[in-house]
């Protein structure tokens, strides 16, 4: 019942609009050490883009990539018709400190050969792309319906889901906006019975670990299941609701200097706020390698993670 009301007050807002101010330049995942783009290159499942559009200097695009590899078979990966329309281009150069809001958001779905009823929505770090995390996803869920998310902001010439100030500080309001358009985006999947919520788990890495955070306490009972990779707290004001019915994972990195340090603060206000905390610290920086695969793998079956709340 309170997902339903949920998704009837997210009706409402489906008009909403996000505008944006320019910042700093921000620390790419490409630019750490290529981990996404190595574990997305690496993807050899079937996959197909929708409403792609052209890459952004200073960060890998691999959607070309994942084009030119795909197999064209019939019925092995379904684009979702709704809400989508064309995507904004993006110029071919983005100058210092621009911010982009492209219209939509860009989806990647990939169904393995004998899909079963789960679905992981994979949100990207900075710099990456609705590609980045499929590899990562196809071994760690290899029977799930996966589905690749692009943050509609684009930050310096990086895809992001939100404006950054400084590699800690964020705008406010534009966090607030892309998560109210995030889950409109959603609302408009499962009214068209694209997504069940019910069998679906997020999962987001570094600045899209960051959206989904805030997405669960700006709009409780939406998300169920989490998995929180290399993630901080970003709202300066978190709103008093409950997250009694929500589970997360949150894997920070052992040497990741920047963001490391940040994790204790966000699993504090996700336990305050009465959700189900699993927390693992890795032999890892800031970027995704084998010990990810093997701590989500691991929280994912344990108990029926994906499936049960």
């Amino acid at each position: 019942m309170a997902k339903k009301t949920f998704i009837g007050t997210l009706s409402l807002l489906l008009a909403l609009g996000v505008a944006g101010v320019a910042s700093a330049r921000d620390l790419s995942d490409c630019e750490r050490n290529g981990s996404q783009a190595r574990m997305a290159a690496s993807s050899t499942n079937k996959e197909k883009l929708v409403a792609a559009t052209p890459s952004v200097p200073g960060c890998p695009d691999l959607s070309a990539d994942a084009k030119a590899a795909a197999p064209t078979q019939p019925g092995t990966a379904n684009a979702i018709p709704a809400p989508q329309a064309p995507a904004t281009a993006l110029p071919a150069e983005v100058g210092a400190s621009s911010v982009i809001h492209a219209k939509d958001f860009t989806v990647l779905v990939k169904r393995p050969e004998n899909p079963s009823a789960e679905t992981l929505v994979l949100l990207h770090g900075s710099g990456g792309d609705e590609t980045t995390l499929m590899s990562l996803a196809s071994r760690v869920a290899p029977r799930a319906v996966l589905m690749g998310v692009r943050g509609r902001v684009v930050q310096d010439g990086k895809k992001r889901w939100y404006k950054r100030i400084t590699p800690t500080q964020f705008d406010q309001n534009d966090i607030r906006g892309e998560a109210n358009a995030f889950a409109n985006f959603l609302a408009g999947l499962v009214k068209v019975k694209k997504l069940d919520l019910d069998h679906t788990t997020f999962l987001g890495y570094s600045n899209g670990a960051n959206l989904l955070a805030a997405l669960s306490v700006l709009h409780p009972g939406l998300v169920e299941r989490a998995i929180l990779l290399r993630p901080m707290s970003v709202l300066d004001k978190v709103p008093e609701v409950s997250l009694s019915g929500t589970r997360f994972l949150v894997v920070a990195g052992a040497s990741d200097q920047t963001y490391a340090p940040l994790a204790p603060a966000l699993e504090a206000m996700l336990r305050d706020h009465g959700a189900r905390l699993d927390v693992s610290t890795i032999k890892a920086d800031h970027g995704l390698g084998d010990e990810d695969v093997k701590v989500v793998g691991e929280w994912l079956a344990r108990a029926s993670a994906v499936s049960l709340n």
